[in-house]
């Protein structure tokens, strides 16, 4: 009994400890956000401090962050939506018909450094006159969603009996019809998780942003931008605006967690 009691004392201990070590900077980050510029570059680090909201004051009144925050939202929206309707018909015909090449194909796509394409993006869309545009930040996005919704579905979809569809097609469905009515509709918590995972990394996307985005459609991890000058970083505008920006993406994390785990679990495991 003693030792049963013993080992589930350091059990929750180390998951204790392993907690403060992953949380650290994201606890550090979101008290400096309530912080003076004294207070955040004190040392020793100042653990008790008087809150302020100054630096969410600057965040959402002097630099029009909502705007940016719509911005993010529509290319992060948008390029999901293209990719899950370019992806999942890619993701069932890659499991259903063992295109392991074009399987391979997406994969370096994605593993590809961003500033690989950034050159070549830069070029197009300056040429066609699209810099600036929301057109430009979609497609650049798509570069790295449509390769996540590929994977994760693929092997998703490869835990589908191919007998439910079979049996839909002996009645007389076709295999589109099959895959709309059948595959789709069991495929919920894979598609989430991968619409999940798609819409955080196209939302926290910084460099094709940074290149492709000026003032009309910049967003946010670009706009953090605006607490940086030659003399000075404005640390508590910088953690005021990391938390806003952060904040979406666990949010809509948490909703979606128990999908998240069930849809990467069972597209881990072929049926």
């Amino acid at each position: 009994m003693k030792n049963k009691i013993v080992t589930t004392i350091l059990f929750y201990l180390l998951v204790l400890i392993i907690a403060l070590v992953v949380l650290f900077p994201f606890l550090w980050m979101l008290t400096s956000s309530f912080k003076t510029q004294v207070d955040i570059i004190s040392w020793p680090p100042k653990l008790l401090f008087e809150p302020t909201l100054q630096n969410y004051r600057k965040v959402f009144e002097e630099q029009d962050f909502l705007k940016y925050f719509f911005n993010s939202t529509i290319v992060g929206a948008m390029a999901v939506g293209l990719s899950l309707l370019l992806g999942l018909p890619a993701a069932y015909s890659i499991s259903r018909y063992a295109q392991k090449k074009l399987a391979v194909f997406i994969l370096l796509a994605r593993l590809m450094p961003g500033i690989s394409f950034l050159m070549p993006w830069y070029i197009i869309f300056s040429r066609l006159g699209l810099m600036d545009s929301y057109v430009a930040l979609i497609l650049s996005h798509m570069l790295i969603a449509l390769p996540i919704v590929v994977w994760i579905m693929s092997t998703y979809f490869s835990t589908i009996p191919r007998e439910l569809e079979e049996s839909a097609m002996v009645d007389g469905a076709t295999r589109q019809m099959a895959f709309l009515k059948i595959i789709l509709p069991l495929s919920g918590p894979g598609i989430i998780t991968a619409t999940t995972l798609s819409f955080i990394f196209s939302w926290n996307n910084f460099m094709f942003s940074q290149v492709l985005s000026m003032e009309r459609t910049k967003t946010l991890p670009i706009a953090v931008y605006n607490f940086l000058s030659y003399a000075e970083v404005d640390w508590g505008g910088v953690m005021a605006a990391a938390v806003a920006i952060m904040t979406p993406a666990i949010v809509l994390t948490m909703i979606f967690q128990k999908y998240v785990v069930k849809g990467l679990t069972m597209g881990a495991v072929k049926g």
